[in-house]
């Protein structure tokens, strides 16, 4: 058995999350895995952004519940929320989806759940959004790419769906 496939075959995403926090140990494992995820010619554009306190949080949610239209949380109550941006070039949502991709599977390798959450790039074209990362110390020009919802699942793992007959085609 090989573990890499095994926890790409078996991540899920989950949209109930405990309200117990992430231990500080594996969100650095976590956030570290973001920062071994492949960019173009190595520029390494992405900042990635982990949101903890509960009132930074909230912020955060408010923001994207404005862009998705609701008064639900979009990040579906977890505790923790990881933000990727990158500094803007033409491989921006390329580099950025990678890092998301490798901070789930880490995630997920530790226990943990997560949920891609869009509406990122509204959010940090946005006045407000600006001052939220100016709050926050950052001030250079960034590009919103996406979000994970992290933390403990509060429910079963969904099923996988089939994958699709035709997914794969080889030229040989």
């Amino acid at each position: 058995m090989n573990l890499v496939l095994e926890n790409i075959r078996t991540r899920r995403s989950v949209r109930k999350f405990k309200p117990c926090q992430v231990e500080q140990d594996k969100l650095d494992l976590i956030l570290e895995a973001g920062t071994w995820a492949p960019t173009a010619m190595g520029k390494q554009s992405p900042k990635i952004i982990a949101v903890q306190k509960p009132e930074e949080v909230a912020k955060v949610v408010e923001l994207n519940a404005k862009f998705l239209g609701t008064q639900n949380n979009p990040y579906y109550g977890a505790p923790t929320i990881l933000l990727v941006l990158t500094a803007p070039c033409g491989t921006s949502v390329e580099d950025g989806s990678c890092v998301l991709q490798n901070m789930m599977l880490a995630a997920h390798s530790l226990g943990l759940a997560t949920c891609w959450i869009h509406r990122e790039k509204q959010m940090f074209d946005c006045d407000e959004g600006k001052a939220l990362l100016k709050a926050w110390g950052i001030e250079e020009e960034l590009v919103g790419v996406g979000s994970l919802a992290l933390g403990y699942a509060d429910c079963d793992l969904p099923d996988p769906k089939p994958r699709k007959e035709d997914y794969i085609v080889k030229v040989l």
